[in-house]
């Protein structure tokens, strides 16, 4: 359950469709994933619509009576943004507006703006401001009467705030500029990375908010940001960690998550270079999540997209300490017994046989199963190092669980 803040929050309605590719469980999935998107930029959901569909209406996404249903709870209940879980196009987005008055974001508007919110330095605010300029930029027509009504809040961050009488030539142009500021912070990084020497380098992946940077701060002993909201980390944050008398590189890297904007790839993907210059992958998985199967399936399309699919990965089940699997009653003949009711032993037993030792169930925050998860990536870390380093095999003997 979403905690209430002391602050105001935006209030916001979310739309979503049923259709063939996607039935009610998954657009309900979808939406709980939205809702928590929602919180994350500062609003609050106070209804979802949902409607059936074979394909989205081309003009208004959703259907002529239930975009009116829409219009009518959002006038009547001060409703100030509706938010649509699909990526609209333009037409759409200037169709929906003139109908319900009110700001209306999709759910890549809603991420650029939550990136927009979250970088820190200089190199991630230019990622995410060419980002919102790759996206904005064949929504300009007629767009800037609608933002000049706006004041500002979720989606308006970044440049739509400050550019709203450019036009496509100067937008063309700052993406230029954006783009070549970035390879110049590209060949610093470059250079960086290539003064760490032949350290072996490890780098966190998965899902947004499955504890990567909790698992961090335990491994490194160090502080990095964490906090129990999507993209709490956009920044690659680089340790150098030593497990018993063996260094090496450990990287945290920007979450991933399903329908991740085209545009944010692009330009992240210098900032992923941490993930395709690793040695070893640690995919980390929210194990409590009761999709999260279908978390490790888009983690890995998008390994697929940066070409890192086929790098050696320990697959890392995190939060058993939350995991709680559906209870299930063996006297209930209507109801077939599922993945959801499995027992953790059940899901380590599951994984052992796909991956063999390769997976891992910890808890981050209380720190179960930390000694294991230790020996397991020291003797993967060994591996790589003594094969690079073949005379330095006798520095580093088998893992002591006592030192």
């Amino acid at each position: 359950m979403i905690e209430k803040k002391d602050f105001e929050l935006e209030r916001a309605v979310l739309i979503g469709v049923v259709t063939k590719e996607q039935d009610e469980e998954k657009s309900k999935e979808y939406l709980d994933e939205l809702e928590f998107l929602t919180y994350t930029a500062g609003g609050e959901v106070i209804k979802r619509f949902t409607q059936k569909m074979d394909m989205p209406n081309p003009k208004t996404f959703i259907g002529t009576g239930k975009i009116e249903d829409v219009r009518k709870f959002i006038s009547e209940n001060d409703i100030g943004t509706a938010i649509f879980d699909d990526e609209l196009s333009a037409a759409q987005e200037r169709n929906i507006s003139k109908i319900l008055e009110c700001k209306v974001l999709d759910r890549t508007n809603l991420i650029l703006d939550i990136f927009a919110q979250r970088a820190q330095t200089s190199y991630a605010r230019t990622q995410v401001e060419l980002a919102q300029c790759e996206y904005l930029l064949p929504r300009l027509k007629g767009m800037w009467t609608h933002l000049e009504r706006q004041k500002g809040g979720i989606g308006m961050r970044g440049p739509g705030e400050t550019e709203i009488e450019t036009d496509r030539r100067i937008v063309r142009d700052k993406i230029s500029l954006l783009k070549d500021k970035i390879k110049v912070i590209d060949k610093q990084m470059a250079v960086q990375r290539g003064n760490r020497g032949k350290m072996v380098r490890v780098a966190l992946v998965g899902y947004t908010n499955v504890g990567k940077s909790t698992l961090m701060n335990v491994i490194s002993k160090s502080e990095v940001f964490a906090e129990n909201k999507l993209f709490a980390t956009l920044d690659t944050t680089v340790r150098k960690v030593v497990i018993q008398n063996l260094p090496f590189l450990l990287s945290d890297t920007v979450g991933f998550i399903r329908k991740l904007p085209t545009q944010l790839v692009e330009s992240f993907k210098s900032t992923l270079d941490e993930v395709r210059e690793a040695d070893l992958l640690l995919h980390v998985v929210d194990i409590s999540h009761p999709n999260f199967d279908h978390h490790i399936d888009s983690v890995n399309k998008i390994l697929g997209e940066i070409d890192s699919a086929d790098k050696p990965v320990i697959m890392v089940f995190n939060k058993i300490d939350a995991y709680k699997p559906e209870p299930f009653d063996e006297t209930d003949l209507e109801v077939e017994r599922t993945e959801a009711h499995y027992s953790l032993q059940e899901w380590k037993k599951t994984w052992m046989n796909r991956v063999g030792n390769n997976a891992l169930f910890i808890s981050a925050l209380n720190k179960q199963n930390i000694d294991d998860f230790k020996k397991r990536v020291y003797d993967e870390v060994r591996e790589i190092h003594v094969t690079r380093f073949p005379y330095n095999h006798f520095l580093y003997p088998d893992y002591n669980e006592e030192e």
